[in-house]
């Protein structure tokens, strides 16, 4: 299968990686500095049971997923519509897009840009980019992706290359259980520069958690939602199975760039804003986040 990574972080590297190993034409579409280490040495795939350099190609040019039958679109939520535009006079006509993102509506907003057939997913992969062309995997990897025409064919490649999925018919839901563990965790981590497992030991932390948890419910609720399983017990099971994990959030505040805090906390205030449902935690958590993010900016300047 050709495969084009439009957004080559540590979670498209990640992905399309272990579709390159398997021998699949993958192609990532990214940062230059990540792109030009692809190119001269594979991109190195560090996991918890290998660490090889897979060869595959990089480009930092949209046009280099023309022709590709399954686009794993994996940029950051802020800029869905943008890297959707550089794409769109690439595309065959009968890709794939399959949404590797954080937050529960880009796949609505990559409909609203593109004439392809768009697939949510769930992803949950603990992942970071140690260094140029360096993806570290640190825990996890399955996806879930909701149906489509070529749903159950994407499933069987990314079981064949050791990429647990799952199709559901209740990915809006799943995404929403996604949606919340990132909103209890994210900020948190970012503000305290900590990983989760590390987090959770410092005082207040887990109270804090429990009252953004309670809000997301209530407004995920409101949004006549169905959360799959037992909200409570995966937020727990985050801090014991990605205990050295930053989130992504984390990340960008540690590097000077933009967070994706607006389509997190922020969804939930809006959301909770237009339902009637107060967001207090959240919204406290989201203003800190903007403002570390601002003072970033300002400094840069």
């Amino acid at each position: 299968m050709k495969v084009a990574v439009m957004g080559a972080g540590a979670v498209g590297c990640y992905y399309g990686g272990m579709l390159a190993r398997a021998g699949h034409d993958v192609v990532l579409i990214g940062r230059a500095q990540h792109v030009d280490a692809i190119r001269a040495q594979g991109l190195r795939l560090d996991t918890q049971s290998f660490d090889e350099r897979v060869r595959v190609a990089a480009s930092t040019d949209a046009h280099a997923a023309a022709g590709a039958q399954l686009v794993l679109f994996c940029v950051k939520s802020t800029d869905t519509e943008s890297a959707a535009l550089q794409l769109r006079p690439h595309l065959a006509q009968d890709a794939l897009i399959l949404t590797l993102q954080n937050g529960v509506d880009n796949a609505e907003r990559l409909r609203s840009q593109l004439a392809q057939q768009v697939a949510a997913a769930v992803v949950y992969v603990a992942a970071g980019m140690a260094g140029p062309g360096h993806v570290k995997h640190n825990g996890r990897g399955e996806l879930v992706i909701e149906p489509s025409s070529a749903s159950d064919a994407v499933a069987r490649v990314l079981i064949a290359a050791g990429v647990p999925t799952e199709i559901s018919d209740n990915v809006r839901g799943a995404l929403w259980a996604k949606l919340i563990l990132n909103c209890a965790y994210n900020a948190l981590s970012a503000l305290a520069q900590l990983p989760y497992g590390e987090l959770v030991r410092r005082e207040g932390v887990t109270d804090v958690m429990r009252d953004v948890v309670a809000e997301c419910v209530a407004v995920a609720r409101a949004d006549q939602v169905v959360i799959p399983g037992d909200v409570d017990a995966a937020v727990r099971r985050i801090a014991e199975t990605m205990t050295t994990q930053y989130s992504s959030t984390a990340q960008d505040l540690a590097r000077g760039r933009r967070s994706e805090i607006d389509h997190l906390n922020g969804y939930v205030v809006r959301r909770g804003a237009i339902r009637g449902v107060a967001t207090p935690a959240n919204r406290v958590l989201h203003t800190l986040v903007k403002l570390v993010e601002s003072n970033a900016r300002a400094t840069a300047a």
